[in-house]
């Protein structure tokens, strides 16, 4: 098991953490029987982890989304679906590993698992360009996608991205276009769509494959018009300013609950899906199935009608002015 990585906020949990290992380290090593005190720390431990998780603002919660030991796409297909085997490429230009997807089995049930990858190590993130897709990954999902609809399968959809790569290459070979025609596409897709939002929601890179029936977001999640830092470097010309920026961005789940852009907010481990990414996929399958089973008995048209209505409520107000 690799060593626990912690936060900057998380330092005193870091500093007991470290007291705990070290205890147990001399237990090991001696006859002194120090079995209490080491329950007493931990016990201190987690109640210090509680009470910190329990009051985050929204700039810590981004760091959380973006922990580099967070559970990935491939992590959560592992632990919730059966029988996955990957498709490759968009059949136009390339495979773009930042994207993963293919045929898998839920519950039992055959459908469709897409979603964006960011990498563990230095050289699965240059691989995987640390999740940022390009036009042929956003092309590659829109193939499983319309492959899904061929064969009337559910389609599952993960969300883990900082945003669409904004390189000239991918400028070139029309990133924008691809974003756009994979909303339009999703839109009218007729198949029941469930998508979760597990990490970094980031603009349209996160949009590309997030139109969907039921949108779920896990409580340490994020998603956004454009990265924190980004919209202080546009705003205060300096990124240091991103923690003022995320606060006026309402990027956390529960604001987005109460705005009604999220369907469901799926709880994670205290500290983290990091401290324990199995159950974190435990409480998720539920959530999935529950999600799934709200839409898999809809026709084709109630469920472009009941997606359409969805999107137009979108950004919804009221003019107060003439009352």
């Amino acid at each position: 098991m690799s060593k626990r990585h912690f936060l900057e906020f998380e330092q005193p949990i870091a500093e007991l953490e470290t007291k705990i290992d070290e205890l147990r380290y001399v237990q090991n090593e001696s006859a002194v029987d120090i079995s209490e005190e080491i329950d007493s720390l931990d016990k201190k431990s987690q109640q210090l982890t509680k009470d910190i998780y329990s009051n985050l603002s929204p700039w810590q919660v981004t760091q959380i989304a973006r922990h580099p030991q967070r559970p990935y796409t491939l992590d959560y297909v592992n632990e919730l679906f059966t029988d996955f085997q990957e498709l490759h490429g968009d059949r136009a230009f390339a495979d773009d590993a930042s994207v993963v997807g293919g045929l898998a089995r839920f519950n039992g049930q055959a459908c469709m698992v897409l979603g964006q990858q960011k990498g563990r190590d230095t050289r699965e993130r240059a691989l995987r360009n640390f999740g940022m897709s390009r036009p042929e990954g956003y092309r590659k999902a829109l193939r499983l996608m319309k492959l899904a609809e061929k064969f009337g399968l559910p389609l599952f959809t993960f969300v883990d991205t900082p945003g669409a790569y904004p390189g000239i290459g991918a400028e070139e070979r029309g990133q924008s276009e691809a974003i756009g025609r994979n909303i339009f596409e999703m839109a009218q897709l007729e198949v029941p769509i469930i998508t979760t939002i597990i990490g970094e929601g980031g603009s349209g890179g996160a949009l590309a494959i997030s139109v969907a029936d039921q949108l779920l977001m896990l409580q340490f999640a994020v998603y956004s018009v454009i990265s924190p830092e980004g919209c202080a470097s546009i705003l205060w010309k300096t990124n240091e300013r991103a923690s003022d920026a995320a606060e006026a961005l309402g990027i956390t789940a529960h604001r987005l609950k109460a705005l009604g852009l999220v369907d469901k907010i799926v709880n994670e481990p205290v500290g983290g899906a990091h401290r324990d990414p199995r159950h974190m996929a435990s409480q998720l399958k539920r959530a999935l199935v529950d999600a799934l089973r709200q839409v898999s008995d809809l026709k084709p048209k109630e469920l472009l009608q009941r997606r359409y209505e969805r999107l137009q409520s979108y950004g919804k107000f009221a003019d107060t002015k003439d009352r």
